[in-house]
């Protein structure tokens, strides 16, 4: 008998938070055999659990070794499924995302979730990784002439990075060409404000709908 969608969400959140990184393919499959859309799977299922694994480690019940095997599962599971998302149409027209983890700043799990719901959204992202010289922010939207740069940090010693990588578009004559999207645990709205950034985003799921609101995608 075929579980239900729900169920099916409820499980592929839980294998993410338990760490089952070979049962989460069992109930990926078993998701897609079903018929139930892939989108959902990753964003209800899977990127869910990898939410609730972010709350337990800013309450410290979990901690960075955790947040890795929990990700392992994540990107066990996204393997299966992200093949069954329907193609994005305009492929040509897709809009182009620099992303990356601020000089000095080597935590990258946030960042990669949000590099894979805007992927997964249609954007073509350009992930520069972690611990990205700030001038290679600027550089690479130039060559590929992005419409969004997306960083983020979990140090507050290296926050004041963004900063100098939005005064460096505006010395290059380019800032208002380029949206500015930052995160991670010790950035604000607030601190967006102070900066000049164009939006902050508390994680990924939200992260997809600013980006959209940003270059005026409904």
């Amino acid at each position: 008998m075929t579980r239900s969608k729900e169920e099916l969400l409820k499980l592929l959140s839980d294998c993410v938070l338990e760490m089952e990184d070979e049962d989460v393919v069992d109930i990926s499959n078993e998701y897609i055999e079903a018929g139930y859309p892939a989108l959902e799977g990753i964003m209800d299922g899977l990127v869910d659990g990898m939410n609730k694994a972010g709350v337990l480690y800013d309450e410290e019940e979990y901690f960075v070794t955790d947040l890795l095997l929990c990700s392992d599962a994540m990107y066990a599971g996204l393997e299966i499924l992200k093949p069954h998302i329907p193609s994005q149409d305009n492929e040509g027209d897709k809009i182009k995302v620099v992303i990356g983890v601020v000089e000095g700043d080597t935590h990258d799990i946030g960042k990669n979730l949000v590099k894979i719901m805007l992927d997964t959204a249609g954007f073509e992202m350009y992930d520069l990784g972690r611990d990205v010289p700030l001038d290679s922010f600027v550089e690479k939207a130039i060559e590929v002439d992005a419409k969004i740069i997306c960083m983020s940090t979990l140090m507050t010693t290296t926050m004041d990075g963004m900063s100098t990588v939005i005064q460096k578009l505006k010395d290059r004559g380019i800032r208002d060409d380029i949206k500015i999207m930052i995160g991670g645990s010790p950035i604000s709205q607030k601190f967006a404000d102070e900066i000049g950034a164009d939006g902050y985003s508390s994680n990924a799921v939200e992260a997809v709908k600013l980006a959209k609101r940003l270059v005026g995608i409904a």
